[in-house]
C-alpha cells in the first residue's frame, strides 16, 4: 500500500485503542478517535460512534483508509454488526483492517472469530491480533483487581495451567505495526508474554509489593457462580470455561510475535509490576 493515511481507531478510550491513539500520533500518523461519546484522546480529532447507531458510520469512515477494529463489548454476535460496517467502510474507501480478537478465539470460531473468517474476502489487506489475556487485568475495576486490594486473593478455576499474560502496550505496538507497514500481515498474530502461573503471578505481585498474594484454586461450578453474580449467566459460564481450558493447557505457549514486529521483547509481568502500573 501507499503511505499510510487515516487511521480510524475505534474504542479509542479503551485499553488498547488509547494506546493505538497515542503511538500513530507520537509517530506523526492523521487518526480519527471515535468512541460512544467524542472523546479527546491526544488531540486526534474524535467522533461519536455507537455499534448499536448506525446513523454513526458514515461520518466515523468518511476519510479514513484504515482501521483498527475491536468488537462492541458483551456481544455474543458481534458478526451481526461488524460485517455491515466492514462493506461500508469497504464502499467508502477502507482498505486496510486491524482486528483485534482473542488467542482463545480461532477463525470461524465464536463471536469475533465469525468477523475474523470473513475479513480476507472483504479486503486485501487485514491482520487479526489474538493477544493472550491482559496484564492489565490486574488493575482499575477488573474482578481480579478487586479480590487482590480486598483480601489479597486470585480465585480462579485454573489450577496449575499457564498463561502468556501480555502488556497492553505490547499488542498496541504490535497493532500500529500490522497499520502502518507497506504490506499488511494479512495473516492472524498470537501475541503472548512470558507464560505465568496464577500462582506465579500471585508470587510476583508479593515479592513486588510487599504485600501477601495468594492463588485461590476454584472448581468451575465455584467460578461460574463468583462470576454469574457479576455478569449474565451465560457470559459467566463462558468465562469459568475458559479458565477449565487454561487449566488443560491452551494458553501455555510462547510467541516471537511481539519481538518479531518490534524489535523488542515483550514486556515481563515482574516489569509490569515494577513500573507501579497495579
Amino acid at each position: 500500500m501507499s503511505t499510510p493515511g487515516t487511521t480510524l481507531v475505534i474504542g479509542a478510550t479503551g485499553t488498547t485503542g488509547s494506546r493505538v491513539v497515542s503511538r500513530l500520533m507520537a509517530a506523526g500518523h492523521p487518526v480519527k478517535a471515535v468512541g460512544r461519546q467524542a472523546t479527546d484522546v491526544g488531540g486526534a480529532p474524535a467522533v461519536r460512534f455507537d455499534w448499536n447507531d448506525p446513523a454513526t458510520f458514515d461520518e466515523a469512515l468518511d476519510g479514513v483508509d484504515r482501521l483498527y477494529l475491536i468488537p462492541p463489548l458483551g456481544s455474543r454476535e458481534p458478526a451481526a454488526v461488524m460485517l455491515p460496517f466492514l462493506r461500508r467502510g469497504r464502499a467508502a474507501g477502507l482498505r486496510r483492517v486491524v482486528l483485534l480478537s482473542a488467542s482463545a478465539i480461532p477463525s470461524g470460531g465464536p463471536a469475533v472469530g465469525q468477523v475474523h473468517q470473513a475479513l480476507p474476502s472483504l479486503f486485501d489487506a487485514w491482520a487479526v491480533l489474538r493477544p493472550s489475556w491482559f496484564m492489565q487485568n490486574f488493575t482499575g475495576d477488573h474482578p481480579h483487581a478487586q479480590s487482590i486490594r480486598k483480601d489479597g486473593t486470585l480465585l480462579t478455576a485454573t489450577g496449575e495451567g499457564r498463561v502468556g499474560f501480555v502488556d497492553a502496550d505490547d499488542i498496541a505496538a504490535v497493532a500500529v505495526h500490522a497499520l502502518t507497514i507497506p504490506q499488511a500481515p494479512n495473516t492472524d498474530l498470537v501475541i503472548t508474554g512470558p507464560p505465568l502461573s496464577y500462582g506465579d503471578i500471585a508470587a510476583v505481585l508479593t515479592e513486588v509489593t510487599g504485600r501477601r498474594v495468594t492463588h485461590r484454586k476454584l472448581t468451575y461450578e465455584q467460578m461460574r457462580d463468583r462470576l454469574a453474580a457479576l455478569m449474565p449467566g451465560e457470559f459467566a459460564e463462558l468465562l469459568a470455561g475458559m479458565d477449565l481450558a487454561i487449566a488443560d493447557g491452551a494458553e501455555d505457549r510462547t510467541t516471537d510475535t511481539v519481538e518479531r514486529l518490534t524489535g523488542r521483547p515483550p514486556r515481563s509481568f515482574r516489569a509490569f509490576v515494577e513500573r507501579g502500573l497495579l
